[in-house]
């Protein structure tokens, strides 16, 4: 399946080239790739295969920023058939009853790769990719060195313009030289068994039959192509297909295994073996009801053994009856989430005889970015000792092999066994990013041990099918989000509180009940350290300071309850106004002490949020304005300002070592494991150093004098900034 060579050409030599190949390419936007810590941090591209490929080279690059930060870095690539890849980077545990495949994946050292595909399967493919895991280092923007990895995939089709029709039961003629010859049949919905065969095959007038046939297309990560090699002429050349996928075209490739100038020619037949289904209505089901199971006039159930002498050979139509069909409801709740039920909206009559198939719709493109649950449970008294229902889920075609195996096994496509007994009467079946196709759910009572129990017996099984964006909507520890590339449409678990997995079901790195409400507390309760600069501006008459103060601690405290991912939060206002509210103070906190310590007559502000210097860019500016003015005071004194060594010594460089201690814990030391203490002691210094770093009150101000500059009630009051009279 993975060729190393390069793909056929569509156009030049016509002796190295086939002129029936044509060559497309398909390309996307180049997406940023991140450092992965849940399914969104992987970025996922979605092409569409067209029909009659017969080569898929995938084309990737990546590019990265010229900065020292741009190291090698690994990078992993997933590759998908009909659904987004399940990828589990950080090795957490799914979610109980959950199948899941093991994805095929490439890791990227250098700039370019290229990977090959021949015969792909037409129809969705999908490709992620993303970085290694993410550290658990919390940096602010601007601080850290960042790169940028930017990832691109383009897709080569080569596609075949001349496929041969192989239409059932007629023997198609084909000659082989040095190309291969493409053929197609199309096999109907239903179809039980399709045998391939080649008849009359000669070698340049001489019997044998060098000929290699490859029957269905490529899809990842599993891939179930049949490969016949025709070589002896002493016995016939054919390929049985169990349960071929229906209602679809299939692929048939033929090559020469003789010398590139040896003329080889056979003929093709397709045989192809019907399955007449008896397809039950929703009338019909809804006044049916297990005593009519014997009833086979009626026409409300088909007929089984012990009913009126009718047995597995009862025809239907003139057709071979194979399988019960139930009608299925399919009724759409929202994006990605879809329930489905038998048209009598209770459970489904299981017989012996013949499977019960129920036909699931996830054909629509906008199916695979979900869940498909399936939930079944038997009637307590219907099922003895003896007796076995066996469950078969499968994509493109049913299972109808009870009888033979119960490995739901079919032509192309391995499908998901359940069973249900008097042991185990329940069964459930989780799949995440469920193929585009058609899903048949298949039973069948069976009995291993003595099959004569199972004439007359039938057993009626609930079902519970839906289509869901997040199993369980993530839990209590997770938040369901809906993910988008470009019109594809997609969800995915963000979880919280130490919680991991894909649908946050991991504890093993999961917060206590008690280490979360530690933790609400440390964060929440280290903001009282704010009362210290308080009293001190209020000490000192800095009105405007020790608002300020008050303000960074009444909304850091609420931010942080808010911002709590368990049980113990509280949210006061909307979490995006608490956030901009505690970044806003903490900025013009650090802003008024540099200012109110540059001794100004008069306090300027400016700030916004997130990111480096957004905060950096007013304090800078403060400490320059600082340090301008204590130089000028320094001038025109022609001494050191502060002039008093214990303003230095008990004030000024504790105030400095603990801001500076509080920058180094903030910038480079807070991980999402310590956040809770680290980000509790960033608190507790940053007001420490407020309280220290603020000057002395003036001269002539007596200490907590702040009432003195609040005697502007009704009264007429002076604007010191404009020589105005006005009243307030």
């Amino acid at each position: 399946m993975l060729l190393a060579g390069p793909p056929p050409t569509a156009a030049g030599d016509s002796r190295k080239s086939d002129i029936r190949l044509v060559s497309e390419h398909f390309s996307q936007s180049p997406q940023k790739l991140s450092f992965y810590s849940w399914y969104g941090s992987a970025r996922l591209f979605h092409f569409r295969v067209p029909p009659d490929a017969v080569l898929l080279r995938w084309l990737l690059q990546v590019s990265r920023g010229s900065s020292p930060a741009c190291a090698n870095v690994e990078i992993t690539v997933y590759f998908r058939y009909g659904a987004p890849p399940v990828i589990n980077p950080l090795g957490t545990s799914f979610p109980a009853n959950t199948s899941v495949q093991s994805p095929f994946f490439i890791k990227m050292l250098q700039s370019n790769a290229s990977i090959n595909i021949s015969h792909p399967a037409p129809g969705d493919w999908f490709v992620a990719a993303h970085l290694p895991p993410s550290s658990q280092k919390i940096e602010m923007k601007g601080f850290a060195p960042t790169c940028a990895y930017i990832f691109q995939p383009d897709m080569l089709v080569v596609r075949a313009v001349e496929v041969f029709i192989l239409e059932p039961d007629v023997p198609l003629p084909q000659t082989l030289l040095s190309h291969p010859s493409y053929l197609k049949i199309f096999i109907p919905e239903y179809t039980r068994e399709l045998r391939l065969e080649l008849q009359g095959c000669v070698s340049n007038g001489s019997l044998g039959c060098p000929v290699r046939l490859t029957v269905g297309s490529a899809t990842l990560p599993r891939n179930f192509q049949k490969v016949l090699t025709c070589i002896s002429p002493t016995w016939a050349c054919h390929l049985f297909l169990p349960s071929p996928p229906g209602d679809r075209w299939l692929q048939v490739t033929a090559k020469s295994l003789a010398g590139p100038h040896v003329l080889v020619a056979f003929r093709a037949i397709a045989a192809l073996t019907a399955c007449r289904p008896w397809n039950l209505n929703s009338q019909h089901l809804l006044q049916s009801s297990p005593n009519q199971s014997c009833n086979a006039s009626t026409g409300l159930l088909p007929p089984s053994p012990g009913c009126h002498g009718l047995g597995r050979s009862s025809r239907v139509g003139g057709g071979p009856f194979c399988l019960v069909s139930y009608p299925v409801i399919r009724e759409d709740m929202d994006v990605v989430s879809v329930r489905f039920w038998p048209a009598d909206r209770v459970s489904v009559l299981v017989r012996p005889a013949t499977p019960s198939v129920m036909r699931l719709y996830l054909s629509t493109g906008m199916d695979s970015g979900g869940s498909l649950t399936i939930s079944l449970q038997a009637n307590k008294t219907a099922i003895t000792n003896n007796t076995l229902v066996a469950v078969c889920l499968n994509a493109a075609s049913p299972f109808l092999g009870f009888n033979t195996s119960l490995n739901c096994t079919t032509a192309f496509f391995q499908g998901h066994p359940l069973s249900l007994s008097a042991a185990s009467r329940k069964a459930d079946l989780i799949i995440p990013y469920p193929e585009t196709d058609n899903w048949y759910l298949s039973l069948q009572l069976v009995c291993p041990e003595s099959p004569e129990e199972c004439e007359h017996a039938s057993v009626l099984v609930e079902t519970t099918l839906s289509l869901v964006p997040c199993l369980n909507d993530c839990g209590p520890y997770g938040q369901c989000l809906l993910l988008r590339r470009l019109s594809y449409l997609y969800a995915g678990c963000s979880c919280k509180a130490g919680w991991r997995g894909w649908s946050c079901t991991d504890n093993s790195t999961a917060q206590t009940v008690a280490q979360q409400r530690v933790a609400t507390l440390l964060l929440t309760l280290s903001n009282l350290m704010f009362l210290a600069p308080i009293a001190v501006s209020v000490h000192r008459s800095f009105l405007v300071e020790a608002s300020v103060y008050a303000y960074t601690m009444f909304f850091s405290t609420f931010y942080h309850a808010c911002d709590q991912p368990g049980e113990a939060v509280l949210c006061i206002l909307g979490y995006d106004t608490l956030q901009y509210c505690d970044f806003l103070g903490s900025g013009v906190s650090i802003w008024v002490t540099i200012l109110c310590m540059a001794r100004l007559k008069a306090a300027q502000k400016h700030l916004d949020r997130r990111g480096a210097w957004n905060m950096m860019g007013p304090c800078l500016f403060a400490f320059v304005v600082m340090v301008t003015m204590w130089v000028y005071r320094c001038g025109r004194r022609r001494h050191c300002y502060p002039t008093s060594w214990q303003r230095w010594v008990f004030y000024l460089l504790p105030g400095i070592s603990m801001a500076a201690v509080a920058v180094a814990i903030y910038t480079s030391m807070m991980t999402s494991d310590n956040y809770y203490y680290t980000h509790s002691i960033w608190h507790m210094l940053l007001a420490g150093s407020a309280a220290f770093l603020l000057p002395p009150r003036e001269q002539h101000t007596k200490p907590w004098a702040c009432s003195q500059k609040l005697t502007c009630h009704y009264q007429i009051c002076k604007n010191h900034r404009k020589d105005l009279y006005t009243v307030t």
